[in-house]
């Protein structure tokens, strides 16, 4: 397992670091793991899996429905 900070997870997922925290909150995002003090990290495997539920989100909705 490996933890990636703040910066990576930008990165990644391409939202603003006030957005992140606004999902969070929501509980529409995996939740940052203390590091002690005010440093936080995220488990990069369960960054992976939301973006992975992002895409698949999309590619449902594309798909013609069949009635």
């Amino acid at each position: 397992m490996k933890l990636i900070r703040l910066s990576e997870v930008i990165d990644r997922t391409g939202l603003a670091r006030a957005t992140i925290y606004k999902y969070m909150a929501e509980g529409d995002f995996p939740a940052s793991v203390s590091l002690g003090g005010r440093s936080v990290g995220w488990v990069d495997e369960e960054i992976d899996v939301w973006i992975k539920s992002k895409v698949a989100a999309r590619d449902r909705a594309q798909r013609p429905s069949y009635q």
